[in-house]
């Protein structure tokens, strides 16, 4: 825990974190986001889409009555996250477009999330950011994190609202008539949660401690690109918030098995052998100084 001048330091420092489905902010960047809004950082949460189209991914959950209601359930699920980590949350209100299957995979139907004109599906996130007026951004980079469309969307809408919502002759529409003046965020972040250096860092420890490495299949068919060198400018200190983490990801319980392979590798290992969560800095509008950082705020 830290003292309340660290915490008064923190007051009117604003981070949102968007991210497709409600879950996605538990495995991406949830103990960065519990350790900020510990300090007294405001920190909001932005869902895409509902995840109507995701399955039951817990055996224990798998009942027809959950599968009816899976919609109302993952709302259920995300309210209950966002109290453990202590954060706010809002739905941008876009539908689930699921994850196409086959070779090729079909198109996505029309009326979901990743078939939405990008304007059209940035312009609630414009709004919002001129409203919550964040000095930080994270999302996904340019791959998605993984080819979800709505991943990929995900990056797409929030690179767009993060050049627009500073920009008055932009976006008039969520402007002058509600109100809301220009808010241009200070920098952008991308999720580097499975980066290689972390994974082999971890399957190392793993091996260490006598211990089985659930990650050994994925080092053994990992491809070196060139264009990943150098991604990592940001490791933010937060092992002591890995618990919470854990904590918040279970509260999805739909989607998360509490004793499957998100859970495989024990804290203390975690902590001793990669104790960050780690980011690229994509934009910044600010001298930040030396790289790798430690700090999303770092120069603002």
């Amino acid at each position: 825990m830290v003292g309340m001048t660290a915490v008064n330091q923190r007051q009117g420092l604003r981070l949102m974190a968007i991210h497709a489905h409600p879950d996605d902010e538990s495995s991406k960047g949830a103990a960065t986001m519990a350790r900020y809004a510990n300090e007294g950082v405001d920190v909001l949460v932005v869902t895409c889409t509902g995840g109507e189209e995701g399955s039951i991914l817990n055996p224990a959950m798998d009942t027809p009555g959950v599968a009816a209601r899976i919609a109302e359930v993952r709302r259920e699920e995300m309210d209950n996250a966002r109290r453990i980590l202590g954060v706010r949350q809002e739905w941008l209100g876009f539908v689930d477009s699921g994850l196409p299957e086959g070779d090729p995979p079909p198109p996505v139907p029309p009326g979901r999330f990743a078939t939405t004109p990008l304007a059209e599906a940035a312009r609630p996130l414009v709004r919002l950011i001129r409203q919550f007026r964040p000095q930080v951004i994270t999302t996904y980079d340019e791959s998605g994190g993984y080819p979800h469309p709505d991943h990929i969307m995900t990056h797409q809408i929030s690179v767009e609202a993060f050049e627009a919502a500073g920009d008055a002759a932009r976006y008039l529409e969520v402007g002058v008539d509600e109100g809301l003046e220009p808010w241009q965020p200070l920098k952008l972040y991308y999720h580097l949660t499975f980066h290689k250096e972390r994974i082999l860092a971890l399957h190392e420890a793993m091996l260490a401690h006598g211990l089985e490495s659930p990650y050994a299949e994925r080092l053994a068919e990992w491809v070196d690109r060139a264009e990943d060198a150098g991604r990592l400018t940001t490791r933010v200190p937060c092992g002591d918030w890995f618990e919470t983490r854990d904590r918040a990801l279970i509260a999805h319980a739909t989607q998360v098995d509490p004793t499957g392979w998100w859970f495989r590798v024990p804290l203390e290992v975690q902590r001793e052998a990669w104790p960050t969560e780690d980011y690229q800095l994509a934009r910044s509008l600010l001298e930040v100084g030396m790289l790798p950082e430690n700090d999303l705020f770092n120069g603002v």
